[in-house]
């Protein structure tokens, strides 16, 4: 008789998620130490409060609760080194299911040798947070295009003016990145008449959302053809420093940036210039080449901007979408196919 895989869950999630994992049946043996994890500081932590120490003896207990485990749900203190600790640590391990969509930034930081690579796969949860990254999307373009930093502004001075407001309606919208993110916006965006163009590696999208897909190779051609551009990219080689000065100077005056995918995508000094000669009306970033963003970033005190402080993609929901991705994932592994999401250990996405 076939012996069930040893699931490990890593990371603090609902104990009613942890019973549906076990419906999955015999076929599997799931081991799950809550008490041994971190404090959670909000629902969906899967990091834990700063700090956290297991005492000695908790250490063994939590070494015990992974030793055999061939499935890994979570990343340990959701960080490079608990992965590679894991990777290191456990030599039955084939498999880690990530909770983030960066899980490939984490597999790269943990610098694995290349037989571990060969021996384990990573999967992120890429597209689990696509609905909550898309809303914050459209409330960035929402909120610039009406003008909600001057009403605030307005309203603090308890001025009263009438002025006109732009609409989304019968604009462009560029997307950079047609992955779950990129794909969603698109379609919220269409609800709301904009005209969509998509960029991303091969130039090609099976949305019906999108109206014009091209490659990579035509960013500059497409940035001043856009009134908004939207950046959920992940980052590379490929897409570090792709929004530049030189990427700016291409962009209609009046054009609203939004970032969910990477900070490291648009290089900030050339952003901040763009804003301050009004070559870009407005910035809506949730996330920044350095986080925390440091307190001396220009980004702060900027009128024509709106900091996120990477907290967008984070849902009362989230927990129940990445279980539902594993278990999806689980079955797949059980089959012996394809997983989906599996990160590539060359390119780290």
């Amino acid at each position: 008789m076939t012996r069930p895989v040893a699931v490990a869950i890593a990371a603090p999630i609902e104990p009613d998620l942890v019973a549906v994992i076990r419906e999955i049946g015999d076929r599997i043996k799931v081991v799950y130490r809550p008490e041994l994890l971190p404090p959670t500081r909000y629902p969906g932590d899967h990091r834990g409060i700063d700090g956290f120490q297991r005492s000695a003896e908790q250490e063994i207990r939590w070494q015990a609760s992974l030793a055999g485990a061939e499935v890994l749900l979570g990343i340990p203190g959701d960080s490079p080194e608990g992965l590679a600790t894991v990777v290191h640590g456990l030599p039955t391990l084939r498999w880690v299911q990530g909770t983030a969509a960066g899980a490939g930034e984490q597999l790269k930081a943990a610098a694995l040798t290349k037989a571990e690579l060969n021996r384990i796969t990573i999967t992120s949860a890429s597209g689990v947070h696509a609905g909550p990254l898309a809303e914050f999307c459209l409330f960035g373009l929402l909120a610039m295009s009406k003008g909600l930093p001057r009403m605030h502004a307005d309203q603090l001075a308890h001025h009263w003016d009438h002025y006109p407001v732009a609409e989304l309606r019968g604009h462009t919208l560029l997307v950079l990145g047609l992955g779950a993110v990129g794909t969603e916006v698109a379609r919220l965006a269409k609800a709301l008449g904009m005209h969509t163009l998509g960029l991303n590696r091969h130039g090609s999208s099976d949305s019906p959302d999108i109206d014009e897909a091209h490659p990579a190779t035509s960013l500059e051609e497409l940035l001043p053809r856009a009134d908004a551009v939207v950046v959920t990219l992940p980052l590379t080689e490929e897409t570090a420093g792709m929004l530049d000065a030189r990427a700016f100077a291409r962009m209609k005056p009046a054009t609203l940036l939004v970032n969910v995918g990477r900070g490291g995508v648009i290089d900030e000094v050339a952003l901040v210039d763009a804003l301050r000669d009004h070559r870009v009306a407005g910035a809506v970033l949730d996330v920044f080449a350095s986080e925390p963003l440091p307190k001396d970033s220009p980004l702060w005190d900027m009128p024509n901007v709106v900091v996120s402080p990477h907290t967008t993609a984070l849902s009362q929901h989230e927990n129940e979408r990445i279980v539902a991705l594993f278990i999806k994932n689980l079955r797949r592994y059980l089959e012996g196919k394809e997983l989906i999401n599996r990160i590539d250990p060359q390119l780290f996405y």
